[in-house]
């Protein structure tokens, strides 16, 4: 397996730590993360995102109050939840139509900010239908 690596996105408005965050719930949801992998080290994290340790520290503390992950002296911080992933073949077809649909959005001339307040109010929408 390859080891997971974070990114962080200066134009999101969410700041660095709780990006770190999300990217490790997603990793979990998305199968990318199972229980027992190790976490990058803090030192690892600030070196390939050129971040303060505090901010991968915070990060890390807030993953194991969440109970997502648990730090072991001396060896690092591994995930300890357990997520049953989506199914493989759906994943794919519905990442497939995803990307497709974003693909066209930018053709269209929708800029980030547009997708994500689309996507939400869509979501949101359905939810309100009892759709989801």
């Amino acid at each position: 397996m390859s080891v997971f690596q974070f990114r962080l996105d200066g134009s999101s408005g969410v700041p660095p730590y709780l990006q770190l965050v999300q990217q490790v719930r997603q990793g979990l949801l998305l199968g990318y993360l199972r229980h027992g992998d190790q976490l990058p080290t803090v030192k690892d994290v600030v070196a390939s995102l050129a971040i303060n340790p505090n901010t991968v520290v915070k990060a890390y503390r807030q993953l194991e109050h969440e109970g997502m992950v648990s730090a072991r002296p001396g060896q690092g911080t591994f995930i300890t939840a357990s997520v049953e992933p989506v199914a493989p073949g759906p994943y794919a077809r519905l990442r497939r139509s995803l990307e497709q649909w974003v693909r066209d959005a930018y053709a269209a001339g929708l800029d980030d900010e547009m997708v994500t307040a689309m996507f939400a109010t869509i979501r949101n929408e359905l939810r309100a239908e009892g759709a989801a």
